[in-house]
């Protein structure tokens, strides 16, 4: 099992997942011509916080993570809530391609940061949208290396102007970008630490 698996089964009981999920559906829903008929991917979906914020907005929601404990938390919220519009997948798009689908919208919040080549993956997110459709990544900011412990592999953050750079380069357009949500956590010495997160947006061309 990795540290997914391992938090699963607690993952919703943290208020400020929760909290964090509700900002970041907020600004998906403003900044984003999100309608109805639209068929949407949550990437890195985990238990799904973020996914039951936005069910409503959507026709269909494919959730997709590579963890298989946080897909089973998320199947039986799907069950227990009745949520037709909503399915998972388990699957590791960082490792595999998956071009056999195509959706109007593909959002994110808090997994680029682990992913160790966001190249390959904004490749992907490109061939999987729709001609028009929209990307929302929501993620850390530069960050001292205090978010995670030091096991950690991936990356500390990012400056978000160099990332709409990058998307730039993978035929992405009307990129716009926020701070959309701080996240407050002690650290050593009981020391109250911010990390802001942003919400980028972007359109495929």
């Amino acid at each position: 099992m990795n540290e997914f698996d391992l938090k699963a089964k607690e993952w919703d009981q943290n208020s400020m997942h929760a909290e964090r999920s509700a900002f970041i559906a907020k600004g998906i829903t403003e900044h984003l011509p999100v309608m109805q008929h639209m068929r949407a991917m949550e990437y890195g979906a985990g238990t799904g916080i973020l996914s039951f914020l936005l069910k409503d907005h959507f026709n269909e929601i494919v959730l997709i993570d590579s963890s298989p404990e946080m897909i089973k938390v998320t199947d039986e919220k799907i069950s227990a809530s009745g949520a037709a519009n909503m399915k998972t997948l388990l699957f590791d798009l960082e490792k595999n391609d998956w071009n056999t689908e195509k959706f109007d919208v593909i959002y994110t919040q808090m997994t680029l940061h682990h992913i160790e080549d966001i190249n390959i993956i904004f490749d992907r997110f490109y061939r999987l949208l729709k001609r028009g459709g929209y990307l929302a990544v929501a993620d850390l900011c530069p960050e001292d290396g205090t978010f995670h412990d030091q096991s950690f592999k991936g990356h500390y953050g990012f400056d978000v102007a160099e990332l709409a750079k990058i998307l730039a380069n993978h035929h992405f357009t009307e990129i716009t970008h926020s701070i959309c949500y701080t996240i407050k956590r002690a650290t050593g010495n009981d020391i109250l630490k911010e990390y802001p997160v942003f919400l980028l947006n972007a359109e495929r061309n």
